[in-house]
């Protein structure tokens, strides 16, 4: 029986040290990094994920190192002997109840008041607005005309070639540009993006720009970030919305505004 123990407790340390060492291997064989940041708002978001990692790694660690420490220290002996029996004490009660309570109230306003910041903070007049109407499977980006406006749409008006039900007959409608999966956005400019659903629930998910926001049936919701970094990116559907979900998949492109007007230009004319 005392063999037995010693050889469990044996094994348990092992098994531990082999998974620490696994995981600490892992990380520095594979770049836990994020996503290359591409947004002015992003760099908060990150910091804030790392500091909540590090927090929470260090408590994995701690807890860990004492359940294999008092696993060892009250282990039997085979003699018959009662378990150690720790009563109450108010005073480590207190600490222990205290020490969590202030780490999470302060990541959480720390939180929030960053994520007031960037939602809560209305964009300039001149922000480029992109609408994003999202469908099984499919996102349905709309750009206004030169008026800046856009045009009214209606749900008996939806066809193949109308996805979103788009009403040409309204003036604001005319110079309207829809493209399917394709965002585009100026660079270094305020985007304002105005995000719709025909079906179900959709979440507009750029990765590389930490935006994330629900497109609802119903209602408009909005996010608004500046790009900082000229590229291609990808746009994606974070919200399991049907056995297409896989395949719900587009893409940004972040261009200079003035590549970005020709490119509108061009749409126009197709249009």
């Amino acid at each position: 029986m005392k063999t037995s123990g010693r050889l469990d407790g044996l094994l348990f340390v092992l098994f531990f040290i082999i998974g620490l060492i696994a995981c600490i291997w892992y990380l520095i064989r594979h770049d836990p990094g994020f996503l290359p940041l591409a947004s002015e708002h992003g760099g908060f978001i990150d910091n804030l994920f790392v500091v909540t990692l590090i927090i929470t790694g260090i408590v994995f660690i701690l807890t860990h190192v004492l359940l294999v420490f008092f696993t060892f220290r009250y282990k039997g002996n085979g003699n018959g002997e009662k378990a150690f029996w720790y009563p109450d004490n108010k005073k480590l009660e207190i600490i222990w109840t205290i020490v969590p309570a202030v780490i999470i109230v302060a990541l959480i306003v720390w939180g929030q008041v960053g994520w007031a910041k960037i939602f809560h903070t209305n964009p300039p007049d001149d922000a480029f607005v992109v609408e994003i109407v999202g469908e099984q499977f499919a996102w349905n980006i709309r750009y206004p005309g030169e008026d800046g406006e856009f045009g009214r749409t209606n749900p008996e008006l939806i066809t193949r070639t109308n996805p979103i039900g788009l009403d040409r007959t309204d003036p604001a409608a005319e110079d309207d540009i829809v493209v399917l999966n394709e965002l585009r956005v100026p660079l270094d400019h305020p985007v304002l993006l105005k995000l719709r659903s025909k079906d179900v629930i959709h979440s507009v998910f750029l990765p590389n720009f930490r935006v994330k926001m629900d497109a609802v049936p119903g209602m408009t919701t909005t996010f608004s970030f500046k790009p900082t970094v000229e590229g291609e990116f990808d746009l994606l559907c974070a919200e399991l919305c049907g056995l297409g979900h896989y395949r719900m998949r587009g893409y940004v492109v972040v261009q200079p505004m003035e590549e970005l007007e020709v490119w509108l230009s061009e749409q126009r004319e197709m249009n």
